[in-house]
């Protein structure tokens, strides 16, 4: 009876092990309940200029639906780092002073979506950016037997508000601690609270840069935004307001 559960129950969410007729019953239904248990598969992409609240919401996602957090930037230090295969081949481009080519970066993101990590899905930060890139994100995910995308959520935070929270940034350069001079001030005008060091400002955190920037990531991102929109799978999210208000949101979404 225990074996009839499992194979009724494993038939949409894995194979079914070849060794089933040995297994204990004890052990099927040890297993039987892990994967009743665990949450359902979720691929998401998050996109969203900078200081748009994607780095807050991330990791709560992460944590919550127990999926790996995919960043590109991240990942293509991390594998050139490790030395992959991949790894190797980005390296010797950006020596170069080339940009890594769609092919790398999503052969990184399938190096990782196969560890133990990614079991449960992930989140995409920073990619696709461009409608070619997600149709070969597509093919991959579909070559690879790893389910496809579920969610593309959009951070929506009006432009003013985004130039205002990025240029009063202030950081202490040593152990990476960030103030704003609005919304989180130090204690000691232009000191980290703990220290006492002096806080700088990042070079491009300032209206002249950021104005172009946020021009550019329109501009790339609305043809990807609507790739995703014809396929039922995008949501726009009204980022401008506090943290657990966006969090809700986002659970909403991902409870469809």
């Amino acid at each position: 009876q225990a074996r009839r559960i499992f194979a009724r129950a494993t038939r949409s969410r894995s194979s079914m092990p070849a060794d089933l007729a040995r297994a204990s019953t004890t052990d099927l239904l040890a297993e039987l309940k892990r994967r009743m248990e665990s949450p359902p598969k979720k691929n998401i992409i998050l996109v969203g200029p900078p200081g748009s609240g994607k780095g807050t919401q991330a990791p709560l996602i992460k944590d919550k639906y127990k999926l790996c957090h995919l960043a590109t930037g991240d990942l293509l230090r991390a594998a050139v780092a490790a030395g992959t295969e991949m790894g190797k081949a980005a390296k010797e481009v950006m020596e170069k002073g080339g940009l890594v080519s769609d092919e790398i970066v999503i052969g990184i993101i399938k190096d990782n979506i196969s560890t133990p990590d990614c079991g449960n899905g992930f989140i995409l930060d920073g990619f696709p950016r461009t409608v070619v890139q997600a149709e070969k994100l597509d093919g991959m995910l579909t070559s690879e037997g790893v389910g496809h995308i579920d969610h593309v959520i959009e951070f929506k935070v009006p432009d003013a508000t985004l130039v205002e929270r990025i240029c009063g940034r202030l950081i202490h350069p040593a152990s990476g601690r960030s103030y704003h001079e609005k919304f989180h001030p130090p204690k000691v005008a232009g000191k980290d609270d703990e220290t006492g060091e002096p806080l700088v400002k990042r070079k491009d955190d300032n209206e002249e840069t950021l104005t172009k920037r946020l021009d550019a990531f329109h501009k790339q991102t609305k043809p990807v935004v609507d790739y995703y929109a014809k396929q039922g799978l995008y949501s726009p999210v009204d980022a401008d307001r506090k943290a657990d208000s966006v969090s809700a949101t986002i659970a909403a979404i991902l409870a469809k």
